[in-house]
């Protein structure tokens, strides 16, 4: 017990630690920029408290439980080498991982909240799960077979982009945002470790080119089913485009009452329980074992369930209003460059203390075996996506069309993936999915959502969406550009020789 008490402390601090940047930003541009003490200032500090709690209590959660008895099954049906089953846990485990993705929920709800129940916080969570499960199927058959995955990924990108053209304006933020927010401290490490060790243990592979690219793929599909989903939606034309705004703050008070507490600790047990019966049926079912310690794995999902709830009203008290708050103080000033000035450190802060990121980054470095350093890539990512969300508010800002950005920053990655040396392609488009946190993605989101809603003529569901998008597609360029660049200076560097 003790050692429980001591791995949640360890968690607690972590979790303090990711928020720290978000802190540090904002009170520096409270204190030095707009002088004054937010509304609701102290409930945004609570809030932010919460979150860390939540978080830790939820990690602390996936640590006794969802984790240990998902490395034991991966290992186990590796071991068999039987390439369906291998493909459906698969399935199984990418769908289950994301439906109960807390950042994922945050967003579909604000999702149906601002297109007045057009979009359905449910569907939209099923569809996105979906996909990424049939991304795992897909890249564990990659892996086993060999394939290069640039082929994938300019395919892919290509039909994005294809899709893109025809998606209607309202859906075309939020698809590409679904897609960012599938991958985060949870799942990366998860779908990394599958992708790593499945290339490890299959002669005449390489960890570095052929382990990465899962977190990419799973990135990439939703993007194309949550436009064809709104294509589906939105097909017809008697309903108006932009739907009006119920602002977060409607919303954001903290569940009162024993009944209202029972009732959404019952909607996170629905939300999780999808990981938790494909855990069980996996483990019982197919392989006929029983659990190591039942206790503990027991004690663990009560944890994820009470740690996502606390996140939940977390966000409602502090990431949401806070970038709600900084948008509408910042849009009072006569020139735009302290709003593009507060996303890009928001954007540079954040990324650099990214857990996610962190991990990645080390399993490239051992991979590598001395081409990659784990700390250039973080600052390399940290550049990447401080720009990408500085474009993405510019866009916002003009009111011009996410879809020539979109197409535009896709057409230049799928240009740069062919010139690119082939063992930084898999590597960075994982970069690029696990760029996005559960603490990173409220924020970014009510950043959007609080400037569309403050600047006359702008939609909030066209125009509120799509910042995580470009969060996830300039590490990709900036890690592309890199290796591009040090590849051509090693080669002069050679023929000087």
């Amino acid at each position: 017990m003790a050692q429980q008490f001591k791995d949640f402390y360890h968690a607690l601090i972590h979790a303090l630690r990711n928020l720290l940047p978000i802190i540090v930003v904002v009170a520096a541009f409270q204190a030095l920029l707009l002088r004054e003490w937010p509304e609701g200032g102290l409930s945004m500090a609570a809030g932010l408290l919460i979150v860390a709690v939540g978080v830790a209590m939820f990690l602390q959660g996936l640590e006794l439980s969802i984790f240990p008895v998902g490395k034991r099954l991966a290992n186990q049906f590796a071991r068999r080498g039987s390439m369906p089953l291998l493909m459906l846990f698969g399935f199984a485990i990418g769908f289950s991982a994301v439906v109960a993705e807390p950042a994922l929920i945050a967003v579909a709800e604000q999702a149906a909240l601002i297109s007045e129940g057009r979009i359905d916080a449910l569907t939209l969570r099923l569809i996105v799960a979906t996909s990424v499960g049939l991304v795992m199927a897909l890249g564990v058959f990659r892996i086993i077979l060999g394939h290069p995955l640039h082929w994938y990924m300019i395919v892919g990108y290509v039909l994005v982009v294809v899709v893109t053209f025809f998606a209607p304006e309202e859906i075309v933020g939020l698809a590409y945002d679904s897609g960012g927010v599938t991958t985060n401290i949870v799942t990366v490490p998860l779908i990394a470790a599958l992708g790593i060790g499945l290339a490890a243990s299959i002669r005449g592979r390489n960890p570095l080119i052929d382990g990465f690219g899962l977190v990419a793929l799973a990135v990439m599909v939703p993007m194309i089913s949550v436009q064809l989903y709104g294509i589906l939606v939105y097909a017809d034309p008697d309903v108006a485009n932009a739907a009006a705004l119920a602002l977060v703050e409607d919303d954001a008070q903290a569940p009162s009452g024993l009944l209202v507490l029972i009732l959404d600790l019952f909607g996170m047990l629905r939300d999780v329980l999808p990981i938790i019966l494909v855990i069980l049926f996996f483990q019982l079912v197919v392989l006929r074992r029983p659990l190591a310690s039942p206790v503990k794995v027991g004690a663990g999902f009560v944890l994820v369930i009470v740690g996502l709830y606390a996140f939940v009203v977390g966000l409602k008290l502090g990431l949401f209003p806070i970038g709600q708050s900084m948008a509408e103080q910042l849009v009072t000033f006569d020139s735009w460059l302290w709003v593009y000035l507060f996303a890009f450190c928001i954007g540079f802060a954040t990324t650099m203390a990214e857990p996610a990121l962190i991990a990645v980054g080390q399993q490239a470095e051992e991979a590598a075996a001395g081409k990659i350093q784990g700390n250039v890539i973080r600052i390399l990512v940290a550049l990447g996506v401080a720009i990408g969300i500085t474009i993405g508010v510019h866009r916002i800002i003009t009111g011009d069309s996410i879809h020539y950005y979109i197409i535009g920053g896709y057409v230049l990655v799928i240009l740069l993936t062919a010139l690119a040396p082939r063992y930084i392609v898999a590597l960075a488009f994982d970069l690029g999915g696990v760029t996005t946190s559960e603490v990173t993605v409220p924020l970014v989101t009510a950043l959007g959502i609080g400037l569309a809603s403050q600047i006359e003529g702008r939609s909030v569901l066209i125009d509120g969406f799509g910042l995580i998008a470009f969060a996830s597609i300039f590490p990709i360029v900036t890690v592309m550009v890199y290796a591009i660049l040090m590849e051509r200076v090693a080669q002069r560097g050679g023929k000087t020789t």
